[in-house]
């Protein structure tokens, strides 16, 4: 008897998914609740698991759009004890034991189906780096390729060309310096390009600049980190100051937390930070919840929980569903000044930049400071130029000042 399994429901408005790679092949004895296949939405990634035990029969193929509801594939009855029958049979004549030898001695090898099969992430690699599957040697389970094969293979040296008269030869052209390669984009990659778009061509966005002084917050931070690290169990970093300046600015100037529904402006009464962070598949923006009632190590330690969480694709879809402002954090990329692209339907979002040490005048004196430019992009529907301009430099006077941070001032 054989049951189906099925795309299960993964949120509200999300009608159909991708099969971005099988975990089993076709023929695989499978247990109850193993992990069986890995789905991408436009808004995250999930596994599907196999509801009985037994050998998976694959319907989907890799790279299927599937709806909500269709049929991935069957698990039928069996699997390990469907071999025991074979026990019984009554040992063949010395002339078919003869023929069989050979199949026999690669069984001994352990040569299975698994055999030079890369894993999905093997598989990737590999064809990134244009290596075919065949010149690889398997460490893993039966000889399976693993990810570390993968990236220790190196792409096999082109072969020699013929011998040919010195006087036609014509210059060797290096191998592999014009290939191209092909990628269907993945949902959270096409869900990303169309509200960019969007929120482009819908919004009346502008950018208004800055600069903060860091030194400051890495003075705090170097007299303190060590103790904080202690205490809390998380590191002291940039990205806690700048959520708990955001959050105070906004108790000051709401309209830049606000969004448009209709023809109302919604105001909130708290604070959702949504965090930029960088995935393996893509950008994708997690919120810390009531950000403004956190202290900086809370914060510290929602920041690391989701960026783990980003980098496993395993963030849930409540996760990353609502928010009320939006940071971003370019610098780490070597960004000296951008204007960040608003994370709809919110109406602003503020973009973080690399520290340079520059010249600045401190009280009639040339100094050195290790300076930040800060972005601040914004809906001008909802928020004017008045509330932008003073926002950003409010954010500014409390990082400049992390002590009013403390004492809300």
């Amino acid at each position: 008897m054989s049951l189906e399994i099925k795309v299960p429901p993964v949120g509200e408005s999300i009608t159909e998914v991708t099969l971005s790679s099988w975990l089993k092949k076709d023929g695989d004895t499978v247990a109850m609740d193993e992990a069986i296949a890995e789905l991408e939405s436009d808004k995250a990634t999930f596994e599907l698991t196999a509801e009985k035990a037994g050998v998976l029969k694959t319907i989907a193929k890799e790279g299927d759009v599937l709806a909500i509801g269709a049929v991935v594939c069957t698990i039928e009855e069996g699997g390990a004890a469907a071999a025991a029958p074979a026990a019984k049979v009554e040992a063949a004549p010395a002339a078919k034991a003869a023929a069989a030898a050979p199949a026999t001695a690669a069984a001994d090898k352990g040569t299975t189906y698994a055999s030079g099969t890369p894993s999905p992430a093997a598989a990737k690699i590999l064809a990134e780096k244009g290596v075919d599957t065949g010149s690889v040697t398997g460490t893993g389970i039966n000889g399976r390729i693993t990810k570390e094969d993968a990236m220790a293979a190196q792409s096999a040296p082109a072969k020699a060309p013929a011998a040919a008269p010195a006087a036609t030869a014509a210059p060797a052209v290096p191998a592999g310096t014009r290939s191209e390669r092909r990628e269907k984009m993945s949902p959270l990659r096409k869900t990303v390009a169309k509200r960019l778009v969007i929120v482009k061509n819908e919004t009346a966005m502008l950018t208004t600049f800055n600069e903060v002084d860091m030194q400051p917050i890495m003075d705090l931070r170097a007299k303190y980190k060590d103790k904080f690290k202690e205490k809390h169990g998380v590191g002291l970093g940039f990205m806690s100051f700048f959520t708990k300046a955001v959050t105070e600015a906004l108790k000051d100037w709401p309209a830049v937390g606000a969004r448009i529904e209709g023809e109302e402006v919604v105001y909130s009464n708290f604070a959702d930070i949504s965090i930029a962070v960088s995935a393996p598949k893509g950008l994708v923006v997690p919120v810390i919840r009531n950000a403004d009632s956190m202290g900086l190590a809370d914060i510290e330690k929602a920041v690391v929980a989701l960026a783990t969480k980003a980098r496993d694709n395993k963030l849930s879809l409540e996760e990353m569903t609502g928010g009320t402002f939006t940071i971003t954090n370019g610098g780490v990329f070597g960004s000296m000044l951008s204007t960040p692209i608003i994370n709809s339907p919110q109406s602003a979002i503020l973009g973080m930049h690399n520290i340079i040490e520059r010249p600045v005048a401190v009280n009639g004196q040339v100094v050195i400071r290790p300076m930040m430019y800060v972005a601040l992009s914004y809906d001008h529907r909802i928020v004017d130029g008045r509330e932008s301009v003073s926002f950003l430099v409010r954010v500014k006077q409390l990082l400049e000042d992390p002590a009013r941070l403390l004492l809300g001032v």
